[in-house]
């Protein structure tokens, strides 16, 4: 018998979470974050450790309860930048690797974010949000005590998840000189500037914007170069798509970049680009290879995953960058004749790596169902990896955790859908257990083969635990990617039905009489419409849910297109076919107790979806409760207050619990 204790919903305060790992210059350490949450502020903070690679435990460079995150080595080797909040808002501060307290060298109005050096270490850029008539280096004005004001707005995309309200502010990209102490902006006008990488002799930057006179309509992300002296901008791309994560070779013959040209809209999968500075050519490398560029892992630990941009070789015969195939992120090589060779390709997370293309040496970031996170080093030519970090050590030998088994299903028109299973904690042979139905967002996202609290904190309470790919999901080539839109509720239903039945023929342990579902976003989208079209679930757990499309058009922030990319019209063209694909339109069909939970902050699916759906099964006399979290967004179970994770993932617990036991 384990002498482990079961996981609870509070041990996410005793998780440490590790990312983005950063090789130093001469390639023998590297710098990394974790971050962990303070339970009597009910808040995060987070440090910058760095580690030698023949060393057995890291180094902890930042102290004290501020979030540091972003450390970036100077070339010369003689700096860390990172980025902290120690002063209020998150700005740049650089300290000496030989030691010494850091100094801040920004001080922007609105933060600053994402430091990166000039190759000749004399200049470094960041990111900052600016108004065209403020001040850039002007304190901001205390106005708790004023009256407010109205908010004057005038363009589509005045909103975000993320930032809230604009102000008019737009995204910029500033440069910090150092021989001069000097702070200015690169970029101007009302266009979102992001993602700056610097020319290798440090005379140029590229980036991403969308500067065409309809970038509030049109979707398109193009690259830019810009001189750093005469600030001229030359246009690399054809707003034919999006590309981000450029990086230029080293010798600046060629940017490599990801990105696709919207052929499907919202469910394209990424290729690896290489475009010419000086011709604009550009070629698509990896367009016969039916895999998605980039981490898109979903899980409840991390918060957003850093920007891996593709890595050169120091002789440009070979790019890396991580990629996402059924259920797991890998590390892959990709030479100039567009052929790719897994370097790390086995069933687990890798969401961070660093590459040191002179001493051929790579950390990487590595999660499993049974790990939050490590960092391991490798060279390129080993095939084994050394571990460098065993953070949570101490939390991992408390607790008894369920490790997923594979399991897939060929659905009635012959379509592969993987997925997993989890035992509960308390397994015993001959006993029967309930199962829980978990349905990740997006909907082009991934299930996988990384840590997952709230999948390990159902198992510990009892619960067999189920989790899968459908199709729209990432992992699985671009016919799979595309094949929910326009069909949402449709063939991706019945891929959830079909691994839920094959699961409860499979497994002897799954009481059938005994079913809950539970998914957030589009997952709680599924919800919605599962319980609106099927009866077998005894509980149900709806979280920051789309119910209504034809209200979701205007109120989120992404309604006016994400509707007509994945619905397949706008509003004002088949209002009849957003009804359709609403489950509100099907809420007199909903017979299974249904608890809902919604963040007030949420601008991706606004709190009215949440509302909607009560108000009316409430007023049928349905069984529903709703609960309303304060200060969260649509981010509430990865990066929302600390204390409203655990209070949400307890309410889960409890509905399922009443009502599935009872």
């Amino acid at each position: 018998m384990s002498m482990k204790r079961p996981l609870t919903a509070a041990d996410l305060e005793r998780i440490h979470v590790v990312d983005d790992a950063r090789l130093s210059s001469d390639g023998e350490r590297y710098a990394f974050v974790q971050k962990s949450i303070q339970t009597d502020t009910n808040s995060y903070y987070s440090n910058i450790y760095t580690q030698y690679l023949t060393d057995d435990v890291p180094v902890q460079w930042t102290f004290g309860s501020y979030t540091n995150f972003s450390p970036r080595w100077s070339p010369d080797g003689s700096s860390l930048a990172f980025v902290s909040n120690r002063s209020g808002l998150n700005q740049i501060w650089v300290m000496s690797t030989s030691g010494g307290e850091p100094k801040q060298i920004t001080s922007v109005q609105h933060g600053a974010s994402n430091p990166v050096w000039s190759p000749d270490s004399q200049k470094l850029l960041f990111e900052t949000e600016h108004a065209t008539e403020e001040d850039l280096l002007s304190a901001s004005e205390d106005s708790s005590s004023s009256a407010p004001s109205a908010v004057k707005i005038d363009r589509l995309r005045y909103k975000s998840d993320s930032r809230g309200f604009h102000y008019g502010r737009r995204s910029h990209i500033g440069l910090f000189r150092f021989d001069q102490e000097e702070t200015s902006l690169l970029t101007n006008g009302s266009y979102d500037h992001h993602d700056p990488d610097w020319s290798p002799d440090s005379q140029f930057i590229v980036f991403t914007a969308n500067r065409n006179s309809d970038e509030d309509i049109s979707p398109v992300q193009d690259l830019y170069t810009l001189n750093v002296e005469t600030k001229e901008i030359s246009k690399l791309t054809d707003s034919s798509g999006m590309f981000t994560n450029a990086s230029w070779s080293p010798d600046g013959s060629w940017i490599a970049c990801t990105g696709h040209e919207l052929e499907y809209k919202s469910a394209t999968i990424n290729q690896i680009w290489l475009i010419n500075p000086l011709t604009k050519e550009r070629k698509g490398m990896t367009l016969k290879w039916d895999v998605q560029i980039g981490d898109y892992m979903t899980g409840d630990i991390r918060t957003g995953h850093t920007s891996d941009k593709p890595v050169w070789s120091s002789d440009q015969e070979h790019i890396y960058f991580l990629a996402s195939e059924n259920g797991k992120v890998g590390l892959y090589q990709m030479d100039m004749h567009n052929e790719i060779t897994a370097i790390h390709d086995e069933d687990n997370h890798v969401f961070s790596f660093s590459f040191h293309p002179k001493n051929e040496q790579f950390v990487l970031g590595i999660s499993d169902p049974s790990n939050p996170g490590d960092f391991y080093s490798r060279r390129l030519e080993d095939k084994g990896r050394v571990r460098l970090t065993d953070v949570n050590a101490g939390f991992l030998k408390e607790v008894d955790l369920s490790l997923p088994e594979t399991l897939s299903v060929r659905t009635s028109d012959h379509w592969d859908v993987h997925g997993w299973i989890m035992y509960p904690v308390n397994y015993e042979e001959g006993q029967a257990f309930p199962l829980i139905l978990e349905i990740h967002g997006g909907p082009h996202a991934m299930y996988g083969h990384t840590f997952f609290h709230e999948f390990q904190l159902l198992a510990a309470e009892g619960y067999g635990v189920l989790f899968s790919n459908p199709r729209g999901s990432h992992g699985y080539g671009q016919a799979f990617a595309d094949a929910c839109r326009r069909d949402y509720g449709g063939k991706d239903f019945e891929d959830l039905l079909a691994i839920l039945d094959h699961a409860v023929d499979s497994y002897e342990f799954i009481d059938r009489n005994r079913l809950g579902v539970t998914g957030g976003s589009y997952g709680g989208f599924m919800t919605n419409w599962m319980i609106s079209h099927t009866n077998r679930f005894k509980a149900a757990v709806t979280q920051r849910s789309i119910s209504n499309w034809l209200s979701f058009y205007g109120v989120s922030d992404i309604g006016f297109f994400f509707t007509d990319w994945e619905i397949g019209v706008p509003l004002h063209q088949d209002p009849e076919k957003l009804w359709h694909h609403s489950p509100l339109r099907y809420v007199k069909d909903i017979h299974t107790p249904l608890l809902i939970m919604h963040s007030e902050n949420d601008y991706r699916c606004p709190m009215e979806q949440a509302e909607q759906l009560f108000i009316n099964m409430k007023y049928l006399n349905k069984t529903v409760s709703f609960l309303r979290f304060p200060g969260a967004n649509h981010e509430l179970s990865r990066s929302g207050p600390p204390a409203l994770r655990i209070e949400r993932l307890n309410h889960m617990v409890d509905w399922f619990h009443h009502y599935i036991e009872k």
